[in-house]
């Protein structure tokens, strides 16, 4: 039985998420105040599921970072509710995936998670609030899954699927006539969902990848797959690493003089360019963001994270601000109050988020809708010169909502 200095929520409904924080207060109503007003003077506890370290560790970072400054940029407050913030490391393991987020759920009885950056981890939450009800604001990994055949109600993405940059990325390169690829990736989820997209938007101008070279996640032995691209006779290259793995495999490919070019999915370059150098100068990759954006959001956005946190903003930075203003939305619609899931997911349904990286929107099956961009690197940054598809959105196949 709960105390009455914290009593449970399940006094409002008796929702899934409720019944696994605490049941049986409702025997305490007369006693105590309602669960509105409980609801209004509790702060509102929001978990950071994320990558501290290895690999992705600064991805994690950018993330955590923007989502502080937009809740600072609200006053500390989301919908009329203080916010406490609970992090944990996630360490990019997907085997400790469901038993790290059901400690936030069970243990820390959070409202919220906003996680995480690897599509394995992903599907580790995702398998726990599909059970527990909890809302889940993925703020980076693109696993296809969790938007398609296994969508839900609670769940929302604020940055891509997998299939969206590389397909963008794949029309582009279609449409400058291009027709023999070569794809690289590390063989996970997240590099084979984005290999899909890239070959279905490269054939929609007639090109075809010819061979597939990958290795284990998150080994970064590369020299015998650069080995293999001679005897290819392809165009071109593309490639899905993200993070030290990216800056590493472009460097490599730089120094072996290969002649197709290098392109693929923006996270090649995307929070790697001053790791990489000058060996990513003039590289084109696909990306729903890029530096040089014009708009006033974004402008604004990159003065105020520069400010804050002496870094300059990249992807995942935009990826988590967008994630705490999908939240901020839903949460100002209810007035704070979580447990009006209805209410909730409706206004996060319908949101029209003035985003960084250009107009954004949300799906019927809680995909993100943007912009995907071509983008060169010129002189440390990765400038945008083209839109390859506007409003893309994923197909959502197999959800049903």
């Amino acid at each position: 039985m709960p105390s009455k200095s914290m009593p449970s929520k399940s006094i409002l409904r008796p929702s899934r998420r409720s019944l696994i924080k605490g049941a049986g207060a409702a025997t305490l109503a007369t006693t105590i105040p309602t669960g509105w007003a409980i609801a209004q003077a509790k702060p509102l506890k929001l978990g950071l599921m994320l990558p501290y370290s290895g690999t992705y560790a600064k991805l994690g970072e950018n993330i955590t970072l923007a989502v502080e400054l937009l809740i600072a940029e609200k006053g500390g407050k989301l919908g009329g509710r203080e916010v406490q913030i609970v992090k944990l490391d996630d360490e990019a393991k997907p085997e400790l995936g469901p038993q790290n987020a059901d400690r936030l759920v069970k243990r820390d009885g959070v409202d919220a998670i906003i996680g995480t950056v690897h599509s394995g981890v992903q599907m580790g939450i995702h398998k726990v609030v599909r059970e527990s009800g909890t809302l889940c604001i993925i703020p980076n990994a693109g696993a296809n899954a969790v938007t398609r055949a296994l969508c839900a109600k609670n769940v929302f993405r604020a940055s891509f699927s997998n299939w969206q940059p590389a397909y963008g990325m794949g029309v582009a390169l279609a449409k400058k006539g291009v027709k023999k690829v070569a794809w690289m990736t590390w063989d996970y989820a997240a590099g084979n969902e984005a290999g899909e997209g890239f070959r279905q938007g490269l054939e929609t101008g007639g090109g075809k990848v010819v061979q597939e070279l990958k290795l284990p996640f998150p080994q970064t032995n590369f020299q015998p797959l650069l080995a293999q691209i001679p005897s290819l006779d392809v165009d071109a290259v593309a490639a899905f690493f993200a993070g030290g793995g990216a800056v590493q495999f472009v460097k490599e490919y730089k120094a072996a003089g290969l002649k197709p070019v290098l392109t693929g999915s923006g996270f090649l370059t995307d929070g790697t360019l001053e790791a990489i150098g000058a060996a990513a100068e003039g590289m084109e990759t696909g990306l729903h963001y890029g530096d040089g954006l014009d708009n006033p959001k974004n402008i604004a956005f990159r003065k105020a994270f520069k400010d804050r946190t002496q870094r300059e903003a990249d992807v995942y930075a935009v990826q988590g601000y967008d994630s705490a203003q999908l939240l901020a939305i839903g949460l100002e619609a209810v007035k704070g109050n979580v447990e009006d899931e209805a209410g909730l997911y409706k206004a996060m349904r319908s949101a029209k988020i003035d985003s960084p990286r250009g107009p954004v929107s949300i799906s019927k099956s809680q995909e993100v809708v943007h912009n995907i961009y071509v983008r060169r690197v010129e002189k440390g940054l990765n400038k945008v010169i083209g839109i390859a598809v506007e409003a893309l959105a994923d197909p959502g196949t197999g959800c049903k909502l």
